[in-house]
């Protein structure tokens, strides 16, 4: 919860971040069925370090920002597999954004969507998470659209129950979010916000590379882990 946790800002980096995430959800280190998904790419260093810590699979949720047209940095909206899409209506009127231009950024970043999920995953099946603790973690939040498209999709699967885990979001977007998964762990809420980047030291661009490199990481470990059961 915010408040909870006695946080010094700016974060080191997203592994530091990670890993007092990794602290604050201990209590999960008990259960069983928990599996952690990481939103891409920024989420991934996140979601590792979580996992290690409370020793749980990871694996991706990928979801992606529907920006503002002229202002890609400001979401109006995000995507997620199954054909969920989340809209922020208060920037979708305040742009004064037409449906032909939502669709063709909707268009844009499917196709985006599909790409990466054959990038990340490749064959490799997706997660199974219907009755499991479902924990959904990003670098940090800003109006939320990424996460909330998120957590409909993982409704969909009928999870037992939906976790999301992030460093660093607004008082306002983690309020929404609490309506809309069971707990919600950030470890700081600062108001005003500004942006995500604001409240890291070392914040540079997760690549795609560094996304496949932990990804192979993670499924090799839990592959020798099947291995010696």
């Amino acid at each position: 919860m915010p408040g909870r946790h006695s946080i010094k800002l700016p974060f080191a980096n997203r592994v530091r971040a990670g890993r007092l995430l990794g602290e604050a959800l201990r209590a999960h280190a008990q259960r069983r069925d928990v599996v952690v998904l990481a939103l891409p790419r920024g989420g991934v260093p996140v979601a590792f370090e979580i996992a290690e810590a409370i020793d749980a699979p990871r694996d991706l949720m990928l979801v992606r920002k529907l920006g503002m047209p002229g202002h890609a940095e400001l979401a109006m909206g995000a995507i997620a597999f199954g054909g969920v899409k989340v809209m922020n209506p208060d920037v979708v009127e305040a742009g004064s954004i037409s449906e032909a231009a939502i669709e063709a950024v909707v268009r844009r970043e499917r196709a985006e969507l599909d790409w990466r999920q054959r990038a990340y995953r490749g064959d490799r099946p997706a997660p199974r998470v219907e009755g499991r603790c479902v924990m959904l973690v990003d670098d940090g939040l800003a109006t939320g659209a990424t996460m909330r498209a998120a957590i409909q999709a993982v409704r969909f699967q009928q999870p037992e129950r939906i976790v999301v885990a992030v460093p660093v979001a607004p008082p306002d977007t983690v309020a929404v979010l609490r309506g809309e998964a069971e707990e919600v762990v950030c470890l700081a809420t600062p108001d005003p916000f500004m942006a995500i980047g604001c409240w890291y030291e070392d914040f540079p661009q997760t690549s795609d590379d560094e996304v496949k490199a932990l990804l192979a990481r993670a499924w090799e470990k839990e592959n020798a882990a099947t291995s010696r059961a």
